[in-house]
């Protein structure tokens, strides 16, 4: 795919978008929670798991009721021959394999969905995955592609980020935000959409990938979506380097590594209560 001239584009496969031209949140994520050399390596070694399987059958299927790329395996688990090659032919097909009791537990989750107002609501109307392009005050070329835009929503441009998650409690919700640097993707696709002339707000749906399939919809904070924005920047700006100069470092050269402050502190109360 050659790149793409900057704008929002409909029917864009997600190979496509994946292995075409743009810097992305992901890459962007990969750069600051990790190094330069994780980035160059999940570009060139792409992976696959269980896990991303099961979230991509999700979305297909929540965001779109469309289950045309999921192949459907009826086993137990992955660990037979029969199973391990039905994995493999559809890898080989371009679809999303997923054992028959996952694909249950998506319906469920589709199910849950439905039945919260709310979420119900911000769903409907709008296009999922559609490929955003734009460019940075650097020149360079970024991309998004947002689980669903809704450019005419009750409440005015509507992003809408669907995540399959453990738990919808937003207390614990605000550790994945840090862990997977959600802030830093709110940041980016709202940005992406601005290029193009839309001041668009941002919501999470969760959905709980376990029974009872509990659902909540939930909304960052400013001051950490603008520390995420923040990030990105530096990411965009340490990505150019390296692509400028095609070195992708991995770990700084270590000064003498010290305790963490809580353990060093343990580790003196201990000291004391030894000597006194």
């Amino acid at each position: 795919m050659n790149a793409p001239e900057p704008g929002i584009f409909h029917g864009i496969s997600s190979e496509d978008y994946h292995r075409g031209p743009g810097f992305s949140s992901s890459g962007a994520r990969t750069l600051t929670s990790k190094t330069p050399a994780h980035f160059r390596h999940q570009q060139t070694h792409p992976t696959y798991s269980d896990a991303f399987d099961m979230g991509t059958a999700a979305h297909s299927v929540i965001l779109e009721n469309d289950y045309t790329g999921i192949l459907e395996v009826d086993a137990p688990n992955w660990l037979t021959k029969a199973a391990k090659e039905a994995k493999s032919e559809a890898r080989a097909a371009g679809l999303v394999p997923l054992l028959s009791k996952d694909l249950r537990a998506v319906e469920a989750m589709h199910a849950s969905v439905l039945a919260h107002d709310r979420a119900r609501t911000i769903l409907q109307g709008g296009k999922a995955e559609q490929s955003v392009y734009w460019h940075h005050e650097t020149g360079t070329l970024l991309k998004a592609r947002p689980d669903k835009f809704n450019p005419d929503s009750a409440l005015g441009p509507l992003i809408v980020d669907l995540k399959t998650t453990i738990s919808a409690d937003p207390e614990k919700f605000s550790k994945s935000v840090a862990d997977y640097g959600y802030h830093q993707q709110q940041a980016w696709y709202e940005d992406g959409l601005k290029a193009h002339g839309f001041d668009a707000k941002f919501v999470f749906v969760l959905v709980e990938k376990a029974p009872p399939y509990l659902v909540n919809v939930v909304e960052l904070d400013p001051y950490a979506v603008e520390l995420g924005r923040f990030a990105n920047d530096k990411a965009i700006r340490l990505y150019n380097e390296c692509t400028t100069n095609d070195h992708w470092p991995g770990y700084p050269v270590a000064e003498p590594v010290h305790l963490p402050l809580w353990a060093e502190r343990q580790a003196e109360e201990d000291y004391e209560g030894m000597v006194a």
